[in-house]
């Protein structure tokens, strides 16, 4: 199934006399929850709606707590999350701080299988 996208007229950021440009935007159908994940995953093994709802409630926790102690995670074919941080540049290294880091996200890198289903999306335009 085709992931369905509208078209946006964009402006440049910071100069706005530059012209718009039309870009396509995806569409989301609606959102997943994890009790729906939990029971869809039930259904397929052998597991009940709890046990697995609980597992991905214990996942959910112990992603940020081992990101917090530094360690990547990785979840076999699914993937791996990350720490990754902006920071500004000192001109010695004695100078350099925790405080020269001023932005921190989470990065997730898809493993094979998810980047595979990514790649080969197809995508239609909302008319």
């Amino acid at each position: 199934m085709a992931i369905k996208f509208n078209v946006l007229e964009i402006g440049k950021p910071g100069d706005p006399d530059a012209p718009k440009k039309f870009y396509p935007r995806p569409v989301h159908s609606g959102e997943i929850t994890l009790e729906d994940l939990a029971a869809d995953i039930s259904y397929s093994s052998s597991l009940t709606e709890s046990d697995v709802y609980a597992v991905l409630q214990s996942l959910v926790r112990e992603i940020p707590r081992n990101i917090s102690h530094g360690y990547i995670v990785r979840l076999g074919n699914l993937g791996a999350f990350r720490l990754g941080s902006n920071s500004t540049g000192s001109d010695t290294e004695e100078e350099v701080t925790g405080a020269n880091i001023f932005r921190t996200r989470l990065l997730f890198h898809p493993g094979k299988h998810v980047k595979a289903v990514v790649d080969g999306l197809t995508f239609e335009k909302i008319r």
